[in-house]
């Protein structure tokens, strides 16, 4: 019998550590050369990983939301093969990283026993004077202005785990970081809720992680302006439901969206500075000649935003066909990761659901996202006469940094233009 290291493998695009996301196997099961083992979170999708060699798992990198940098050790199987499987050399077993070494995350669970390289990394930190602990806790020391070195470790060399620094901060004197009362107190709130009966703890882990952090980088980054325009699309509404009569497949019916979509791929053109993403490294604003069309799309996992390439060069029957494949493959996972980015602008919706007015974040890269709210029925004066239309807003939000608000507002009067007199939308020039 002999072991077999299967190493997370490059998954591509620059990607130098990845999440764990799911496991199919745990220790003890006996798995069988191409077996699906597991998933891992990129920032773009999960990826299925196959066992390169059949044999048993003996062990395991590490629980879900776990990083484990390329060329790690991810899975250990106890195999019959002698020496190399498949021409492959053994090696021998390292650990995994920590437990939220990469990305700040910290279950609370000692580290298993280091290895020989495992205590070199200890060893020249403790020369460095850094106290070993996970990037989580250290924020946490920070924030509560506590210094790491009078915390006791009693993990590996002295590692300090979520146990020690929650173990220190209950017993810390009140005020005693620098003054800040609300941390013993605030801690000590926070374990009466946990000892809750129906209080649950989740781990953010994966595509929701991805998200979270997205997220809070576009809000801190990105300058937003918001503008709201209400639209009158009865017209529109009316042309939609024509055309939808001329159709026998249900699933083929349009919805607002791909009219949308027209409607924004033409102002583009006379407003390209929104179609544009902005290369922070470089610190270039790079303008786009072909439309590629972000919608964001609600999924099982959260929010998924497929790309619809070069949306520009399609029919409204061909455009509404590629939003329902990308959306149709984010929701049931069969979306690759080359369909999950590239995109130069986005439309988001949430249907029904849309209310009076929101405030939609901004696609990094992008500099522009348009929202759409709730169709509903409104008294309005036209003409001189009271009429029910059928109005809708337009919510949109512009990095500020690179899209004027005049430029802005005008972008959206002529979508509004187009949607409430919707020949406009198909006219040539």
């Amino acid at each position: 019998m002999s072991e077999y290291v299967f190493k997370l493998p490059d998954l591509g695009e620059g990607t130098v550590e990845s999440e764990i996301g799911e496991w199919f196997i745990k220790v003890g099961d006996d798995v069988k050369e191409e077996d699906v083992v597991g998933t891992m979170m990129t920032d773009k999708a999960a990826v299925e990983l196959s066992s390169p060699i059949s044999g048993k798992v003996i062990k395991l990198a590490g629980e879900p939301g776990d990083v484990v940098p390329v060329g790690a050790a991810l899975v250990v199987f106890e195999t019959d093969a002698v020496g190399a499987a498949h021409g492959r050399d053994q090696e021998p077993v390292e650990p995994a990283p920590p437990v939220g070494a990469a990305h700040g995350r910290d279950n609370g669970a000692e580290a298993p026993e280091p290895d020989r390289a495992h205590g070199a990394l200890l060893q020249d930190a403790a020369r460095r004077g850094r106290v070993m602990t996970s990037p989580a806790i250290r924020h946490a020391a920070k924030q509560a202005g506590v210094d790491l070195h009078a915390v006791p470790g009693t993990g590996p060399g002295g590692r300090v785990t979520r146990k020690d620094f929650e173990a220190y901060m209950a017993g810390a004197p009140v005020g005693a970081a620098h003054g800040r009362e609300e941390v013993s107190t605030g801690r000590a709130h926070g374990a009466l809720l946990r000892d809750r009966p129906d209080t649950k703890e989740i781990k953010v882990i994966g595509l929701r992680r991805i998200i979270a952090e997205r997220m809070s980088q576009a809000t801190q980054e990105i300058p937003h302006f918001t503008y709201v325009e209400e639209i009158d699309i009865t017209e529109l509404e009316a042309l939609r439901k024509h055309l939808n009569g001329k159709k026998d497949d249900p699933s083929q019916r349009l919805t607002l969206l791909p009219f949308l979509g027209l409607a924004l791929i033409r102002a583009l053109r006379e407003f390209p500075q929104c179609n544009s993403t902005y290369d922070k490294e470089r610190n270039v604003l790079v303008q786009h000649g072909p439309v590629h069309l972000g919608v964001a799309t609600q999924t099982n996992d959260g929010l998924k935003v497929p790309v619809v390439r070069d949306a520009d060069t399609r029919t409204l029957d061909g455009l509404a066909a590629e939003i329902r494949r990308v959306s149709e493959a984010a929701r049931d996972n069969s979306i690759t990761r080359g369909e999950l980015s590239g995109s130069t602008t986005t439309i988001t919706s949430l249907g029904k659901l849309g209310g009076i007015v929101s405030t939609p974040v901004i696609n990094q890269p992008e500099v522009g996202i348009i929202g759409v709210n709730r169709a509903v029925e409104r008294p309005m004066v036209v003409n001189g006469q009271v009429d029910v239309r059928l109005m809708m807003n337009l919510s949109s939000s512009f990095d500020h940094r690179f899209v004027d608000g005049y430029d802005a507002a005008a972008m959206i009067q002529r979508i509004r233009e187009m949607l409430e007199h919707p020949a406009l939308i198909f006219l040539p020039g």
